[in-house]
């Protein structure tokens, strides 16, 4: 039992008693992700993840965060899904290089520490961290009064990921006629929300996020905005043991444009058939109330294709084989040609 307190901090907007609280709340989520390799007790000063054994690896590290979808969650007051969220946005980035996540640290930052909330929150980092089988070793939660409203807060994290030098994934093993595979997504994922808000004008109406669509399949706005961005962990290390993989593409802010030519050498260009996207419903909405043209579309959000994993032609019905194992909805959407644009649509 903690004897730490202060009333005069207390007074100020920061009741340290409600963080120990907020702690011992979420210890039991963040217990479930330890692993063979976790090293230390929750609590400390640092996260520990032992690599004694694996030398003559790569370590390979990403950060980021959940971003305005964080408004979605507020005006809905859910907060279950987006540390599903923090978490699918480092390690998809760190499996582009063929890196096994290890550990994840999330950083919370808040108006008032309610400690039920904050374990919330926490218990859906924890969730992403055992979908992508990495262990949360530790994490940091702020109390900001002033900075931040009562009932606002922000959520970042940080993965790290190990992968042996001789197999990081480089896009100057990419070659003309390679396949591209798309990894179809879950919903919008977390980019594009700043657009999305405008589009439906949520700021000034959040009683939109109550109405049903028919392209929404019975579901309201708000709980397809929410949908927690899919993780591709599993099936990608699945892939990696299995099929030469080229590069691998985590196609976020900046849609097709930005995130496939990270991919691919200079010099070529990725081919994507425009039919054989498998859109999402909630993108023809955003594309239809917003009367967005399609070049802003696929240069803006993902519409649908989560991740793109460049293979040799030979091996894409094996490719999509275990993929779809993994029950993971996966298609062939392109192909690598020589030319001078980086992404060419048709």
């Amino acid at each position: 039992m903690r004897n730490s307190h202060s009333e005069s901090y207390k007074e100020s907007g920061v009741d340290i008693e409600a963080g120990y609280r907020a702690v011992e709340l979420m210890k039991e989520s963040v217990q479930k992700t330890r692993t063979s390799l976790s090293f230390d007790e929750i609590g400390g000063f640092g996260g520990a993840i032992d690599i004694s054994a694996v030398d003559g690896n790569v370590l390979v590290s990403g950060t980021d965060g959940v971003g305005t979808k964080l408004k979605i969650a507020f005006l809905m007051d859910r907060h279950d899904t987006v540390g599903r969220d923090c978490v699918a946005m480092c390690v998809n980035d760190i499996i582009c290089s063929g890196a096994r996540p290890l550990l994840f640290l999330d950083y919370i930052a808040c108006g008032k520490n309610i400690p039920e909330k904050i374990a919330t929150i926490v218990k859906g980092v924890a969730d992403g961290c055992i979908d992508s089988m990495c262990a949360l070793v530790g994490g940091e939660t702020a109390e900001m009064p002033g900075f931040y409203s009562e009932d606002e807060y922000d959520l970042a994290g940080f993965s790290t990921g190990i992968v042996s030098k001789e197999k990081m994934l480089k896009k100057e093993n990419v070659k003309e006629n390679d396949a591209i595979i798309a990894l179809s997504s879950s919903g919008v994922h977390s980019n594009g929300f700043s657009l999305i808000r405008k589009v439906f004008g949520i700021d000034g109406n959040p009683d939109v996020l109550k109405n049903r669509y028919p392209e929404l399949c019975g579901k309201t706005l708000g709980e397809v905005l929410l949908e927690p961005t899919r993780i591709y962990v599993r099936p990608v290390l699945s892939l990696l043991e299995k099929v030469n993989v080229k590069a691998i593409s985590h196609i976020t802010g900046g849609g097709f444009y930005e995130n496939i030519p990270r991919s691919i050498p200079d010099g070529f260009s990725a081919v994507i058939r425009k039919k054989d996207v498998r859109v999402h419903p909630i993108f023809i909405l955003i594309a239809e109330t917003g009367s967005i043209d399609e070049r802003d579309m696929f240069n803006t959000l993902h519409l649908g294709v989560g991740m793109t994993v460049i293979v040799d032609s030979k091996v894409v019905e094996k490719a999509l084989s275990i993929i779809r194992s993994m029950g993971f909805d996966a298609y062939h959407l392109g192909f690598i040609e020589k030319r001078k644009e980086s992404v060419v649509l048709w």
